[in-house]
Parts: structure tokens; sequence; C-alpha cells
């Protein structure tokens, strides 16, 4: 009788739950999405966003409003959302950033301090000089300036970023000493153009629309893989070297105890989103790679990328442990 009763209890909690998940799910999304961009307006981070967040929109069925939400280097962001209601209505889009931040100490938590619903897509950091500069290849430009060390000046939009890391990784392994030039993102481009930097670090999606009108030439891209969109371009394999470079991916993530069967939803927007028309086509102009990670997958690609970031911080002297919670 004892193991009837028990039996039945089990049965009535395992039902209640079920009811939870399936109302989680049914009354989700409830309200508009916030939608949270770490960085600011016209951007690539911000146009990225904006276009995936309109295509969510269509499927959700409710919209999901982009609210720019920059500093410290994604910072602002990531604490607003780690802090927010977990119900999925607010939802922060993410980069590479979420590691370097958290890492260099901005931040007292972990990449973990959120739930990451997924990837949706990756691209190269190319390393791009003047078009009108001398240098026709990178090989070109770490000659020069391994005859002059720490002269030449390369431009990225803070310490301790994703393209700091690229940066520094890249000239690094070429016995290359340069000034990092800390532009922010605004400036970063001018700064190329106008002479103040001599060569820069940034996502593909924000060199090349100056690439494509012969203002800068890009002369290298980490890793292994050639970019569609730049196919003359090589890769540092190309050029002999033995690169283990951290991605620059985008994402979504939000608040910590998010209901599973919500961040399920909300993946599954987002994946067809990213593969709509609209963004696939715009992928394509761009260059980057539309790859998406549903949470599981996600969770286990941030571990291995958390400790490239962690390996390239520590030679660097940024790592911050000591912030950490």
């Amino acid at each position: 009788m004892k193991k009837i009763f028990a039996f039945g209890l089990g049965m009535i909690f395992m039902l209640t739950l079920m009811g939870f998940a399936d109302s989680a799910r049914a009354e989700f999304p409830s309200k508009p999405i916030k939608f949270i961009i770490p960085f600011g307006a016209g951007g690539g981070a911000d146009i990225e966003g904006r276009l995936l967040s309109k295509e969510m929109s269509k499927i959700l069925k409710v919209p999901v409003v982009p609210i720019n939400k920059p500093g410290a280097g994604g910072a602002v962001t990531f604490t607003f959302v780690k802090n927010s209601k977990p119900d999925g209505h607010t939802i922060a889009w993410t980069s590479t950033s979420i590691l370097t931040t958290t890492n260099i100490g901005n931040v007292p938590f972990k990449w973990n301090a959120l739930d990451h619903v997924g990837r949706v897509e990756i691209q190269p950091l190319p390393f791009t000089v003047n078009s009108k500069s001398k240098w026709k290849t990178f090989k070109d430009f770490t000659n020069d300036c391994k005859k002059k060390p720490n002269s030449l000046k390369v431009a990225l939009p803070s310490i301790g970023s994703s393209t700091h890391l690229s940066a520094a990784t890249l000239l690094g392994q070429a016995g290359c000493k340069a000034i990092i030039l800390p532009t922010g993102i605004k400036r970063r481009n001018s700064s190329l153009l106008s002479g103040e930097a001599d060569a820069m670090d940034a996502p593909l999606t924000g060199t090349i629309r100056l690439a494509k009108a012969g203002k800068f030439r890009i002369l290298v891209i980490p890793g292994t893989k050639r970019n569609s969109v730049i196919p003359n371009v090589p890769t540092m394999k190309d050029l002999g070297y033995n690169y283990l470079h951290v991605d620059f991916f985008r994402g979504l993530a939000v608040a910590k105890g998010t209901p599973t069967l919500v961040k399920a939803k909300i993946a599954d927007a987002m994946m067809r989103a990213a593969r709509s028309k609209a963004f696939s086509n715009f992928a394509k102009k761009k260059g980057f790679t539309i790859a998406p990670l549903g949470p599981v997958g996600m969770t286990n690609y941030l571990t291995d990328q958390n400790k490239r970031v962690e390996a390239s911080m520590k030679r660097l002297g940024l790592y911050q442990s000591k912030k950490k919670k």
C-alpha cells in the first residue's frame, strides 16, 4: 500500500512538473522580447542583431525589440541580462566578448553565469592595412615591423577584446612587436583611413565595405579556411603558421534559470531566423558563416573557446581570475 501511495505521489509530482513545463512553453512569449545589443548603433553587431531580431519577431509572433546597451566591452549588456527575470523575455546578443569581458575582469562573474541559447554565426577577424600603404602582403608588414619594433600601430576597439587577442597572437607568431592602439569601434576604421594607425584588426563585417571600395587591403585572416567573399586573401595556415585561433562568433544568451522549454523555443526561432532568406543573403554579402548551435552544443563550444581565451590572455598578462565568483 505504501509503495502504491509513494508511486502515486511521484506520478503527481511528475505530472505537476510537466504541467509547469507545458505552461511555460505555451505562455512564452507572452509579451515583447528585449533583444539587448552590447555595442552601439550602426556597427556590425548592431546591424546583424537587428536583422536577426526582425526575423525572430516573425517566428515568435511578438516584437523582438533591439535595444543598444554598449559599455565595457559588453559588460553592461551581460550584467543587465544576468540580472533580468529568467523568463526568456530579455535576450543578450552575445559574441566572443562574453569570454573576453569575463576573463579580463570587467564583470565579477564567469561566462556561464548566463544560460547560452545558441550560436548564430562565425566570421574571420582580418588583419587589414590602408590600400595606399606600401604593404602588399602580411610578410611585407611584418618585415618592416621587425626592422623597427614598437613603431607600427595596430588599431582595434579595446584592450582585451577578441580583436586584440587575434592581432597579438597573429603578430606574435610572426615575431612582430607593434603598438596596440585602442580606438574604440567608432574610430577604428577612420584611424586607418587617416593614417593614425598603420593596420587594423576587426570582424570582417566591419571591414568588407571599405575593402570592396578599394580603401582597405586585407592581408591575412586567422584560421585554416579561406572566406568566400575574399577568396584571394590567405589564411595564417596558408602562410605556414600553426595558428590556433579564437573564433569570433555571435549568439544568444538569457538569464540563468530560464526554463529549458523556453530556451528551446528561443533556439528554434534563432535557428530559423538565421536560415531565413534575408539573413542568409546578408551573410553571403558580408562574408560571415551561418553556423547554428543549440543550447547543449553552445555550452560545449564555449567551454572549449574559453580555454583558448584564457590561454591567450595569460600570455598577454590580461587574465583576471581574482575577480571571478
